[in-house]
């Protein structure tokens, strides 16, 4: 036990140091906004596209009927609008029929400076529809209504329609509660792929200066690499912390405008505090994978060229996590809770669907044990890999200093 006690206490020192280091430098500020500036491009984008789709789709349907049927049309297209869903398209009066001749719809509908997107031709009575297939099968029921609409001598009134509304369905409490499953996946992906990827360069620097040596000669590796992994937990939900207040402060201006999520299985309050630990558990688990393989990184360049298969990686990781959510009780599912690296995504899932609580306890102390082990895994591996380098140099440095011996004598 005193062992242990130790090792925790040499931990600790280590986290200490590495946080202190990070959060009082001058680039953890960059650090902090950096994810704004993704934020800010992505909604500009968002809001110009909208646009841009906006007046490319904004559909026009031209009257060609006589110049009464056309006047009509127009009336009964005002009357209606407001009353549907989306609005109704637009109609502009292209020509009035002359007695007994067709209007050419084909030639109108090709013709850039009229930019329609359907024509209606005939009469009230028979209406014809000249448009692609997928718009005439939108609004033959609409030109229908509306020529119904027209035709009548005098208007008439549409009756109110009564409705009934419930509050919810099951159906719809376990729609909205598989939409707060996927919600959380995807925040725990994005904070873990954001922030797990700081451990892969955390030993480049240490080991170029030959730093980790010395801390090597003093505490266990298995402490050291434990030290670190804390240091950088602690150090992301600093960033969480910050990230947080600055979106909570955005929801609550336009909280009227945000759609909201339906409870969690276990309530909010619970599936709040299982958030953060599986978050814990899922930064600790990348973050140890991590640690060891850039611990075997040499230079800066090999843990660049190392990133793009670990993102991968990761990518793996929420896609099956995700596909085991759309097949519940099946052994994708439970394959995807016992695999230590995507049990915290299953897991919190299943927070949001399962009101049972004693599966995360038992959940919890397995990926712990997993993290122990990766990490013990990695610090006997880094020892064997780049430690040993330390008595091939002295072995290097007492030949030469004996063939210098033999020389000088």
């Amino acid at each position: 036990m005193s062992g242990f006690a130790e090792k925790l206490r040499c931990a600790l020192v280590i986290a200490r140091r590495d946080f202190v280091a990070v959060v009082f430098s001058k680039t953890f500020i960059f650090f902090l906004i950096g994810p704004a500036f993704p934020l800010v491009v992505g909604g500009l984008a968002g809001n110009i596209g909208a646009k841009v789709q906006q007046n490319v789709e904004r559909p026009t349907i031209g009257l060609a009927m006589s110049a009464e049927d056309n006047r009509r049309m127009m009336a009964a297209r005002e009357e209606l609008d407001g009353r549907m869903a989306g609005g109704l398209p637009d109609m502009i009066e292209l020509a009035a029929a002359a007695p007994g001749k067709a209007f050419d719809a084909r030639s109108a509908l090709a013709d850039g400076n009229r930019e329609v997107t359907a024509v209606v031709g005939g009469t009230l009575d028979g209406p014809t529809l000249t448009a692609t297939a997928d718009r005439a099968r939108q609004w033959v029921g609409l030109v229908s209504n509306l020529a119904a609409r027209a035709r009548a001598e005098a208007p008439t009134a549409y009756p109110d329609v009564q409705v009934e509304e419930v509050n919810t369905s099951i159906a719809k409490v376990r729609t909205g509660q598989i939409y707060t499953a996927q919600g959380a996946q995807v925040l725990l992906f994005l904070l873990t792929m954001l922030l797990a990827g700081m451990v892969l360069s955390n030993l480049v620097e240490e080991k170029g200066n030959k730093i980790i040596e010395v801390l090597a000669a003093a505490i266990p590796m298995d402490a050291l690499f434990m030290g670190k992994l804390f240091a950088m937990l602690a150090v992301s939900l600093v960033g969480i912390a910050v990230w947080g207040t600055a979106i909570g402060a955005i929801v609550l201006a336009g909280s009227e405008s945000l759609p909201s999520l339906s409870a969690p299985a276990v309530g909010w309050p619970l599936f709040l505090v299982l958030g953060f630990l599986y978050f814990a558990m899922a930064y600790l688990l990348m973050g140890s994978l991590f640690l060891s393989i850039g611990g075997m990184a040499a230079t800066v360049r090999e843990v660049q060229t190392l990133s793009m298969p670990v993102s991968m990686f990761q990518l793996m990781v929420f896609f099956f996590s995700s596909y085991a959510l759309t097949m519940p009780g099946t052994w994708v599912e439970w394959l995807s809770i016992i695999f230590p690296v995507s049990s915290p995504y299953a897991m919190l899932a299943r927070a949001a669907q399962q009101p049972e609580v004693w599966p995360h306890v038992l959940a919890l102390l397995w990926q712990a044990f997993w993290v122990v082990v990766i990490v013990r895994a990695g610090a006997q591996l880094f020892r064997r890999t780049v430690m040993k380098s330390g008595p091939a140099r002295g072995k290097a440095r007492r030949g030469v200093f004996a063939r210098f011996r033999r020389k000088a004598y």
